[in-house]
């Protein structure tokens, strides 16, 4: 009885710090803004991770609120307000306006007010599937140990759970794989298809969303310093 009325006690502690670990889910239509103290339902999804497409180049956002109106979310490289952008749920691609920006958090607004029960029930994993997070186009190359043998190839897109590389030879389908990339941590994973000597590898764990965020990151500031420079 004693140990039942401890994990009572204990819940509400743990569930309030799933809920502010959470993406907040409103169905309200207004932008939701840093200050407000929202009193309208809620509900927690799986959704986390997006993929927010601007002129400054894709990266990942954290979604820390959103309604059916636009969305408040960390992002690394901000737009300026008033940017279009498109920001990418699953294989949603959802046009929306930078409204305000503050500290490293975004605001976004939608073009159109979105249905979030559609939305987040397109969002819900399928038993023995898990969503696959979003993926970033990138252009560098990594090395690939499979064995004793390194693979040279270029990486094609990159996600938290895994990436897109080539060429590779078919054989490696199934391999245990290391995977080097440019100003990141050795990744360890295992190649899950191949296709056209491409292959995809599935991290063994997801990479932290600030270490992609900060590596993304470096590589749009870059970008943008070789752009300026050839001008």
């Amino acid at each position: 009885m004693l140990d039942l009325i401890r994990r009572q006690l204990r819940r509400p502690v743990e569930d309030a710090a799933a809920a502010f670990d959470s993406t907040t889910v409103s169905l309200s239509l207004a932008v939701p803004r840093p200050p407000e103290r929202r009193a309208d339902e809620r509900v927690h999804p799986t959704l986390r991770v997006a993929k927010l497409d601007s002129a400054v180049g894709e990266q990942l956002i954290r979604i820390r609120n959103m309604s059916a109106g636009g969305l408040m979310a960390d992002c690394g490289r901000c737009p300026p307000v008033g940017a279009e952008v498109r920001v990418e749920f699953s294989n949603q691609k959802i046009p929306a306006t930078v409204v305000w920006i503050r500290e490293g958090l975004i605001g976004l607004k939608f073009d159109q007010s979105l249905d979030l029960g559609e939305l987040l029930a397109g969002r819900k994993p399928r038993h023995g599937f898990r969503p696959r997070p979003p993926r970033l186009e990138v252009g560098c190359s990594a090395t690939v140990k499979i064995g004793k043998l390194y693979y040279k190839v270029d990486v094609h897109d990159i996600s938290l759970g895994g990436m897109k590389v080539g060429p590779i030879d078919d054989y490696c389908i199934g391999a245990k794989v290391v995977v080097v990339v440019e100003s990141l941590r050795p990744i360890k994973g295992e190649v899950r298809w191949y296709s056209e000597r491409r292959a995809g590898i599935v991290f063994d764990r997801e990479l932290g969303f600030e270490e992609l965020a900060e590596w993304v990151g470096k590589r749009l500031e870059l970008a943008a310093l070789k752009a300026s420079y050839h001008r």
